[in-house]
């Protein structure tokens, strides 16, 4: 019996994927929703540019006159860049520098055109658009080694920066109109709304950081689960396959010995015609290897990958409930695991629990119970898939691990084509290990007890 081995390497590297850690994608899922509508990077930059004026018009003076002010549109800005780290910095400074000026002096036209002077507007917003393009700048040298800073780290420089942009805006307003910027508690305040602002901004950009984070994992889980599923699906299909390959092999070489023995008893026209049966039979086995060879190289032949046993329970009982829903039954699947080992065997391992299950939920009637019990007993992992459906008929009870045995049929009159019992059986016994049914009104309130026994220590030879 071929074992799965080669398979499982070669399904490992789809799971692999999915269980790396997240944090590569933070920066990517966080500013992903911006590109989606905006794709053009000048459009985003202008967006930033039109968001960081606006934002900015929310404001407080805390020093007389129009020397220095506090609005939302620095920790605007910052939030912005932070967000969208893949535009450059410094052109998008230089947008939001250039669209905060005339968008101020454009409001000066409209709330005081008698007094609008486009020299003297200029020279009092040209120290807010400065502010700007020096916090893009400061920003820019920090820009690579945002999403590998520490939180706090991040949120010292930010404040750092923002102090240094608010300088410089405070040394052109004095250049240009003359404001006092003697006043030591201007500074002081300066400074406190600086750590204030930088502080919580980057505390803002970590939550939205976290809440995209806990949405890529659940579309993470989401994923792993159809590819667990498609793998299960797959194996059993490849299993079906490779079995099918060794009997043809035997039959080709039974076929090719009758031609000899034909050959040999100078049946020359019997012997030319099993031999075009046995040439025939050997397209069949080659085509199946074709067919095996283009399965297996979907996927990376040295990838390794490990699951908890308790993450294999989890997935093929949401899987099976969703089959349950599908099935319009109301079915109960209890579970209970008394050792959490990781393994690498995972997929003929979800591929038993799936058909065991699904077979359980196949047997209920319009409601039942399922129980999934995983237990240790000395050096062996021992399954019991229990359910209340209607039982395993006694006269069936013997043959029901015997290949092409079913008891299920579609409308039409034909076989059901899922994963048999016989199969089930050939995956457990490449394992090293046994299934035994137990069916009797001893067990109740279960009518059918399937219980699998695995060796422990092949399960954990990986771990």
């Amino acid at each position: 019996m071929v074992t799965y081995k080669q398979f499982q390497k070669s399904a490992s590297v789809v799971l692999s994927t999915f269980r790396k850690p997240v944090a590569r994608f933070r920066r990517k899922e966080a500013e992903g929703r911006m590109p989606a509508l905006f794709r053009n990077e000048k459009i985003q930059m202008l967006v930033v540019a039109l968001g960081t004026a606006v934002a900015g018009e929310f404001k407080i003076n805390p020093v007389p006159g129009d020397l220095f002010r506090i609005g939302l549109g620095g920790s605007a800005f910052l939030l912005f860049l932070l967000l969208m780290s893949r535009l450059p910095y410094i052109r998008t400074g230089l947008y939001t520098a250039v669209t905060v000026i005339v968008f101020r002096m454009v409001l000066d036209y409209v709330f005081a055109p008698d007094s609008f002077g486009i020299w003297s507007s200029l020279q009092v917003h040209t120290s807010g658009g400065l502010y700007y393009l020096t916090f893009a700048l400061g920003m820019s040298l920090i820009q690579g080694q945002i999403e590998r800073m520490h939180l706090l780290l991040l949120g010292v420089v930010a404040t750092c920066i923002d102090f240094g942009s608010n300088t410089v805006e405070m040394v052109s307003r004095w250049l240009l109109n003359g404001s006092d910027i003697s006043n030591p508690a201007t500074w002081g305040y300066i400074a406190l709304v600086a750590a204030l602002r930088g502080f919580f901004v980057t505390g803002l950009y970590s939550s939205i950081a976290v809440s995209q984070i806990r949405a890529l994992s659940q579309e993470q889980n989401k994923r792993m689960e159809q590819m667990l599923s498609v793998n299960s699906g797959l194996y059993g299909e490849v299993f079906y396959l490779r079995k099918s390959m060794d009997t043809i092999e035997r039959v080709t070489s039974s076929s090719y010995r009758l031609y000899m023995d034909l050959k040999r008893a100078e049946l020359k026209e019997f012997s030319q015609r099993q031999l075009g049966i046995t040439q025939e039979i050997h397209e069949v086995k080659k085509d199946s290897q074709r067919v095996a060879a283009g399965l297996l190289k979907l996927f990376d032949q040295e990838a390794q990958t490990m699951l908890a046993m308790s993450e294999i329970m989890d997935y093929a009982i949401r899987g099976n409930r969703k089959y349950a829903v599908m099935l319009k039954k109301q079915a109960v699947i209890s579970a209970y695991l008394d050792d959490d080992f990781v393994t690498s065997d995972y997929i003929p391992l979800l591929t038993l629990l799936n058909n065991l299950l699904a077979n359980a939920i196949e047997a209920l009637g319009p409601s039942g119970s399922i129980e999934l019990r995983i237990e240790q007993e000395a050096r062996w992992t021992v399954i019991t898939v229990s359910d209340s459906g209607k039982g395993i008929p006694a006269k069936n009870r013997e043959t029901i691990f015997e290949p092409g045995f079913t008891t299920k049929f579609g409308e039409g009159g034909s076989a059901a084509t899922g994963i048999g019992l016989s199969h089930v059986h050939d995956i457990i016994s490449s394992l090293g290990g046994t299934i035994k049914l137990y069916s009797d009104e001893q067990n109740a309130p279960w009518t059918t007890i399937f219980r699998v026994k695995l060796p422990t220590g092949a399960l954990k030879k990986g771990e």
